[in-house]
């Protein structure tokens, strides 16, 4: 299965007949499933999500006999798409576009993949410069800390002083 995964952009076609466009990706952050995030091509265009597992299984022939599809889900070009609405008043921003997948930011990486609060403290510092909000919010969020909106510089500090108190409470825990 890993060489069908499906990747943002592409479309589908549902043994129902409904088509959808792949958004991303995910994973789930309690057990780490993979999950297909998708967008409906019709209607109101929702967004669903159904684990990866489940988008790329066959479908129950016996729950549904007459379908002549083998897969749930079907990859199809975007012509077969395009054809089917070509009479689309109002389609989707992310229709007939490639979405592009986001790398995730290499410093966010090494921080988290940081074992103590004193390296992670001394890794900020280092890379002072480098850090914008963004990383500022994902950090915070990766300690389970809340960082007030404001400067950055402020933020920043905001993002030290959680770290210290961390270090402080953390050492005498052991005790």
């Amino acid at each position: 299965m890993q060489n069908n995964i499906p990747k943002p952009g592409e479309f589908y076609r549902h043994f129902k007949n409904k088509y959808y466009q792949i958004l991303h990706i995910a994973k789930y952050s309690e057990t780490k499933e993979e999950m297909v995030v998708y967008q409906a091509l019709y209607d109101d265009f929702g967004i669903y999500v159904r684990p990866l597992e489940m988008f790329m299984s066959e479908v129950d022939h016996v729950k549904y006999p007459l379908v002549e599809q083998k897969m749930r889900f079907e990859k199809v070009e975007a012509e077969e798409v395009q054809e089917v609405y070509h009479n689309l008043t109002t389609p989707p921003e992310s229709i007939f576009t490639v979405v592009e997948e986001k790398q995730p930011n290499p410093i966010l990486m090494e921080f988290l993949d940081l074992t103590t609060i004193s390296e992670k403290s001394k890794f900020l510092t280092e890379h002072h410069q480098e850090i914008d909000n963004d990383l500022i919010n994902a950090m915070a969020a990766s300690l389970d800390v809340t960082v007030d909106d404001g400067p950055i510089e402020q933020r920043f500090e905001s993002l030290q002083a959680a770290l210290r108190t961390r270090a402080k409470y953390e050492i005498n825990r052991f005790r």
